[in-house]
C-alpha cells in the first residue's frame, strides 16, 4: 500500500512528502529505512521526521547523519510522544533533549537543512496557552527553523490566529496548514483525541448525517477537506500539507476540486 500511495502522489509533483517517525525503536528504524529509499528510488523530495522523546542525543545525531547521507536535507523537528501515546506524560531521556526547540537547534548545528516544526492552531493539548505556543514557534525559528506545519484543525479563523500571534512577534515564519481528509469518522475523532485537535460538533453532525454508509461518509470528509482547502488558499495560506496516512484517493479527489493547485503542496 505504502510504495502504490507514493507513486500516485509522485505523479502530483508535490512540494515534498514525509514520513512519520514513530515512538517506539523497531518503527523508527522502519522509518528511517523507509525515508531513504524514497529519496533513492523515486524523483520526490523527502522530508525526514525526528523526534527527541525517549533518545539520546548520540542517536539523534546517528540518525541526522543517515538522513545526509542519503541526501535527505529536510527535516521535520518535533518532540515527540513518549512509547505509551501522547496521553502518555512526558519524561525526558537522560542523554537526551528536552523539547522541540533544542532539537532544530542541534539539527541545525549538524548541517545545512532546511527544518520545520509543528504548530498548533487548537493550541498544544498540555498547556493550552495560544501566547506561549505563538511565543514557542518563534523560539524555534530562531533556532533554525525554516517554516512549521499544522496540526489537524478544523476551524480556519483559529489558524489565521495562530498566523497572527506569530507576526505581531515580528516573525515571517512560513505557517503550513496540515489538512486530514476524512474517510471515517472513528478515525478522526481518534486522530483528533491523539492529538489534541478541536472536533467541532458541526463537523460530527455533519458526517453522522451520512448515516451508516461508508461512501456517503467518505463523500462528506472529502467535501469538508475541500471547503477548509479553499479557504485556507484563498485567505493567504502559503499551501496545503496533505496528512494521507498512506492513502491517496482522498487527497487526490480533493486536488481535483481545490483550484490554484500551484499552490497546493
Amino acid at each position: 500500500m505504502l510504495w502504490d500511495t507514493v507513486r500516485r502522489l509522485e505523479a502530483l509533483r508535490p512540494d515534498f512528502v514525509s514520513v512519520t517517525y514513530g515512538a517506539s525503536g523497531s518503527t523508527r528504524d522502519r522509518t528511517v529505512a523507509v525515508t531513504r529509499a524514497i529519496a533513492e528510488h523515486t524523483t520526490l523530495r523527502t522530508m525526514a521526521h525526528l523526534t527527541c522523546a525517549s533518545q539520546s542525543v548520540e542517536r539523534l545525531r546517528q540518525v541526522v547523519g543517515s538522513y545526509a547521507d542519503a541526501g535527505i536535507r529536510h527535516i521535520l523537528t518535533i518532540r515527540g510522544d513518549m512509547p505509551g501515546g501522547p496521553l502518555q506524560p512526558w519524561v525526558r531521556h537522560p542523554g537526551g533533549l528536552g523539547n522541540a526547540t533544542a532539537l532544530v537547534e542541534l539539527v541545525a548545528s549538524l548541517g545545512d537543512f532546511c527544518i520545520g516544526v509543528a504548530a498548533f492552531p487548537d493550541l498544544h493539548p498540555e498547556q493550552h496557552d495560544p501566547d506561549l505556543d505563538a511565543a514557542i514557534l518563534v523560539a524555534k525559528e530562531r533556532a533554525g527553523a525554516g517554516f512549521a506545519i499544522s496540526q489537524l484543525f478544523f476551524t480556519p479563523s483559529r489558524y489565521f490566529d495562530l498566523v497572527d500571534r506569530v507576526r505581531s512577534r515580528g516573525s515571517a515564519l512560513p505557517i503550513i496548514p496540515g489538512i486530514m481528509p476524512v474517510t471515517r469518522l472513528s478515525q478522526i475523532q481518534r486522530f483528533a483525541e491523539l492529538s489534541g485537535a478541536d472536533l467541532p460538533t458541526w463537523v460530527v453532525e455533519r458526517l453522522n448525517a451520512a448515516g451508516e454508509d461508508p461512501i456517503a461518509v467518505r463523500r462528506g470528509g472529502v467535501e469538508l477537506a475541500v471547503e477548509l482547502s479553499r479557504e485556507l488558499l484563498d485567505r493567504g495560506a502559503p499551501g496545503l500539507h496533505f496528512i494521507t496516512m498512506n492513502r491517496s484517493t482522498a487527497t487526490l479527489e480533493i486536488l481535483r476540486e481545490v483550484e490554484q493547485l500551484a499552490r497546493v503542496l
